[in-house]
């Protein structure tokens, strides 16, 4: 009985391991922010997309994949100058799947961000981005990145 207890755990063990690597994270993340001038700054938040991978723009049209949504956690201090601005080479193809045209993005995009300090002391920023990968086969369901920055 002790022998079929060790057996079922080594093979649980293996299994969970199994899962583990199969853990995809097709789009990396990086966020960093540039002073432009006296309380103005950008915040740039770059997703690198693996290749075969893409993820989708803040227009995506409704009834599509989920679109990238940036949310700003609450700051008195801030004031945002729009919707970030989207760099990159954005595709359109109508998705048989989705009955819709879709926007998208492969291999990098960078999301851009105005921001005026309201007064000129150092603050932090954050929030979350949260997007959907899809590729060729799958779509995985959509992310949420947390970021921190400091503009000083």
């Amino acid at each position: 009985m002790k022998e079929m207890a060790i057996g079922l755990f080594i093979l649980l063990l293996g299994h969970a391991s199994t899962l583990q690597a199969q853990i995809q994270n097709p789009a990396k993340w990086t966020f960093t922010a540039q002073h432009i001038k006296e309380n103005i700054y950008e915040l740039k938040m770059t997703a690198v997309i693996d290749q075969g991978w893409n993820i989708y723009s803040q227009t995506t049209p409704a009834g599509g994949p989920f679109p990238t949504t940036i949310t700003f956690n609450k700051n008195s201090n801030v004031q945002y100058g729009g919707k970030a601005k989207e760099m990159g080479t954005m595709k359109k193809k109508f998705e048989q799947v989705f009955g819709v045209e879709v926007y998208y993005y492969t291999d990098s995009v960078e999301f851009v961000q105005l921001i005026k300090l309201k007064k000129a002391v150092p603050t932090k920023l954050s929030g979350t981005v949260e997007f959907m990968a899809c590729d060729a086969e799958q779509c995985l369901p959509p992310e949420e990145v947390e970021f921190e920055v400091e503009l000083k």
